[in-house]
């Protein structure tokens, strides 16, 4: 079977298993959040934090508690890394540095999971286990929480009321994200993702020394990582290590993992607005621009230009061989049209169109599917843009799903989408024009400055991943990625829930023979076109100067 033939078929397995779970995952989430009974551990939850689950929350409420249960949150984890040295179970290993673990904590909490450090030499299984795992659980429930937010504000109509943020959160972990978890920890295992608290031992004996390596619970942490689009390993090497991603079966179950939440949640809007085939326009755009993108991809490095790529059969460079181009391909993509940043194979080492490709998927706002819940946001922003460029170009009021979309929503879905370009671009210029951030680049050029315009792209993005030439580990890089991590995650809450609170109090405008079907095939054209083409005007200049001009000159 040819390397090409195999790629086809893991994406039509792919396909097919997601197809398979969209229905009856998309549908529980529904049943979740829109349940008002409490489980008993539930209760505990709430009585543990001083929380009414019962009491409805406008959008300055919802608004507060997550920004203040992500800053204790940051608190913590900041916490947890300095005093690691004193803490058991730390195997040895000394406090982070300020930098680093104010790095890591907002990167953690943000649902970035960018990776300054070597995991398996720095982190012991305190912090791994009950920091950054734990937050690799609730920060995707917070994503999930904003998200289901949005889509009351589409549902409900006349109240500002949004639910109860502390009810979502603790609902999204412990009915969703935990069952799933336990189940896809057990298949890891099964596939030789090590789970264990062994302390640090040496493999092997080799030339020169001895090799040592560091056990840990591997397994659960990585299959949160990937379900909850996390993406921060517990080796430096991420999923292209072994103990984390041992063969082709996991890195395909691995994708799965990333893409089903966020695809599944099209269903649970469609299902809570009561318009099925509202859900189904958005999962078809989507799957549209994650499909051509991960063909695009495949052909870029499948594509061989001289004898050392045709012997290879393509552009291995970077890549484990137990994977191949076709599933690198395909994780690569899956891994950047999300806010996961997990990596089983290096994105720098790809061609210059290939690197493009990745950063170019995080620049759409993750959204084809996108983060957990973020994904979701993300694509009712840019379909309310698609709805109010549709008005002006008939001339009339532009409307979606009832709601009238005037001067105020406008505005916020405007600032939305320009805070993460602003975050991106600004802190790339400022990077490049000082001396010593520029010191840190491996590469010169194009190459050179791809890999400090990935970084911000990915740390804005609340991605993770990272172009592995570039040596994060300073002051310039721990703080000012750890700063566009926290505005990149938290300033577009602020918009989506104003404009969430701002359509729940809006009555419903019924239909008329103008109103614009958004449930069609029309509209999801558009939608696409209204990505492709913010995203076009705002980056084509930088990704001319570095992927762009990369790809033209090899």
């Amino acid at each position: 079977m040819s390397p090409v033939t195999a790629g086809a078929l893991q994406l039509l397995a792919l396909i097919s298993a997601l197809a398979l779970a969209y229905r009856p995952l998309g549908d529980h989430m529904a049943r979740v959040y829109s349940s008002e009974k409490h489980y008993r551990p539930e209760k505990w939850i709430y009585r543990a934090v001083g929380a009414n689950p019962s009491a409805q929350m406008r959008w300055p409420a919802y608004l507060r508690a997550v920004l203040a249960f992500s800053a204790v949150s940051v608190l913590f984890l900041y916490a947890l890394q300095r005093f690691q040295g004193v803490l058991p179970g730390s195997l040895g290993f000394v406090s982070i540095d300020p930098d680093q673990a104010f790095n890591t904590a907002a990167s953690f909490v943000a649902n970035t999971n960018w990776q300054s450090y070597y995991g398996e030499q720095a982190m012991g299984h305190v912090v791994q286990t009950g920091g950054l795992a734990v937050q690799n659980f609730v920060s995707a429930a917070v994503g999930m929480a904003v998200a289901v937010a949005l889509v009351r504000g589409f549902s409900r109509s006349r109240t500002g009321e949004l639910g109860n943020f502390w009810a979502d959160l603790v609902r999204g972990t412990v009915r969703i994200l935990l069952p799933i978890s336990v189940v896809g920890a057990v298949v890891l295992v099964a596939c030789g993702v090590l789970q264990n608290f062994s302390g640090i031992h040496e493999v092997g004996q080799f030339t020169g020394g001895t090799q040592q390596w560091n056990g840990g619970a591997v397994a659960s942490q990585e299959v949160i990582k990937e379900l909850g689009t996390n993406g921060g390993g517990y080796f430096n090497a991420n999923s292209a290590h072994p103990f984390e991603n041992p063969t082709p079966f996991s890195n395909l179950f691995e994708i799965f993992l990333i893409l089903l939440i966020p695809f599944a949640l099209t269903r649970t809007f469609g299902r809570m607005t009561g318009n099925l085939r509202q859900g189904y326009t958005l999962l078809a755009t989507m799957a549209a621009i994650w499909i051509g993108f991960t063909a695009l991809m495949m052909w870029t490095e499948f594509t061989h230009h001289g004898p050392a790529l045709e012997l290879a059969g393509g552009a291995m460079e970077g890549k484990e061989t137990r994977f191949g181009i076709g599933g690198s391909s395909i994780f690569a993509v899956a891994t950047t049209l999300t806010s996961t940043g997990a990596v089983n194979s290096f994105h720098s080492s790809y061609t210059g169109f290939g690197g493009g490709i990745t950063m170019l998927g995080m620049q759409l706002g993750e959204i084809a599917p996108g983060g957990v819940g973020s994904g979701l946001y993300g694509m009712l922003i840019m379909a309310v843009v698609a709805v109010f460029i549709a008005g002006l170009m008939v001339g009339r009021t532009p409307e979606y799903l009832g709601r009238k979309i005037g001067t105020r929503q406008i505005k916020l879905a405007a600032c939305y989408i320009l805070i993460t370009p602003a975050l991106v671009l600004c802190f790339t210029a400022v990077a490049l024009s000082l001396p010593t951030p520029a010191d840190s680049m491996t590469n010169s050029g194009a190459h050179g400055f791809s890999e400090i315009l990935y970084a911000y792209t990915s740390g804005a993005n609340n991605n993770g991943s990272a172009f592995a030439g570039l040596n994060a580990d300073t002051q310039w890089f721990n703080t000012t990625i750890g700063i566009a991590m926290l505005l990149g995650r938290f300033l577009p809450i602020v918009f989506v829930l104003a404009l969430a609170g701002s359509l729940a109090e809006q009555r419903p405008v019924p239909d008329t023979a103008g109103t614009l079907r958004t449930d069609k095939p029309l509209f999801a054209g558009l939608l696409a076109g209204t990505i492709l083409i913010i995203t076009g005007l705002t980056y084509f200049p930088a990704l001319a100067l570095g992927p762009l001009a990369e790809g033209l000159a090899s």
